[in-house]
């Protein structure tokens, strides 16, 4: 079961219809019943053949919640054919398989996103809102936006329309939290963030974090762990991401 959290901090973007696929009933009904307390308008379904079918038919589906382990056809599988039907259609995993050997999976199949299951709502409503968003029913691509899409700080690029990120011109998967947090960084190289306002980047302005005054420090720290791992194993050099002790990090300024 769900852990209900309010998040008042929170702001709704404009993916509203959500489509839950997971063969559990009762984690599919407390999500559902939470998020359209939310304001989110959600189709459920309990296997992927079921979903499929709806996909291919007329739907205003925004976004996909798609679990991994399913029987019959698993949720790797699944997000194959959403692939094909449609290609823009953001997916976020929610399942109970930690291992980073899934989350690198499901980014590398095209998913937005990789969320444990044991994560409270407010966690879950703030990876929504993260998503990207295409504005088009049937998955088709939006009209291009004027504003800048893109984000280069010497060998790393950041496509900011599809969060993707690229260093040497391979790409790193990042699930959005992560993403947001280099997007934060690269965005002013050279300038030291703090702790708190990178813990905001992925949780809310004003969220509560871990135990104690400071207790959102030690997350961000993870956090930060799992970017550099991800960048090294791309380039064992890698070092960009500099720690200013006792307050928070930095990009490295091009030199």
């Amino acid at each position: 079961m769900l852990r209900a959290e309010t998040v008042d901090s929170i702001a709704p973007n404009t993916c509203r219809n959500l489509a839950i696929v997971d063969d559990d009933p009762l984690f599919r009904e407390s999500l559902a019943q939470n998020l359209v307390g939310r304001g989110y308008q959600v189709e459920e379904f309990s296997d992927g053949e079921a979903f499929l079918e709806r996909l291919n038919q007329p739907h205003d589906i925004h976004l996909i919640l798609l679990d991994w382990k399913m029987p019959r056809m698993n949720g790797i599988e699944v997000l194959g054919n959403v692939r094909k039907i449609a290609p823009n259609m953001p997916v976020i995993f929610l399942t109970v398989l930690s291992d980073q050997i899934y989350e690198e999976a499901a980014l590398l199949g095209g998913a937005v996103d990789f969320v444990e299951k044991s994560r409270s709502f407010s966690i879950i409503v703030r990876r929504i809102e993260l998503a990207p968003f295409t504005g088009q029913p049937n998955g088709a691509p939006a009209e291009p936006e004027p504003e800048d899409t893109t984000l280069t700080v010497g060998s790393l690029h950041l496509d900011l329309e599809s969060h993707r990120a690229y260093w040497n011109g391979e790409q790193v998967y990042l699930t959005l939290s992560e993403f947001g947090i280099v997007k934060a960084l690269a965005s002013k190289p050279g300038t030291d963030l703090p702790y708190r306002r990178i813990y905001d980047v992925v949780h809310g302005y004003g969220f509560i974090a871990g135990d104690g005054e400071n207790g959102y420090r030690a997350n961000v720290r993870s956090l930060i762990k799992r970017i550099r791992q991800k960048f090294r194993s791309l380039d064992s050099n890698f070092d960009h991401i500099e720690n200013y002790a006792g307050f928070g990090y930095r990009w490295q300024a091009p030199r």
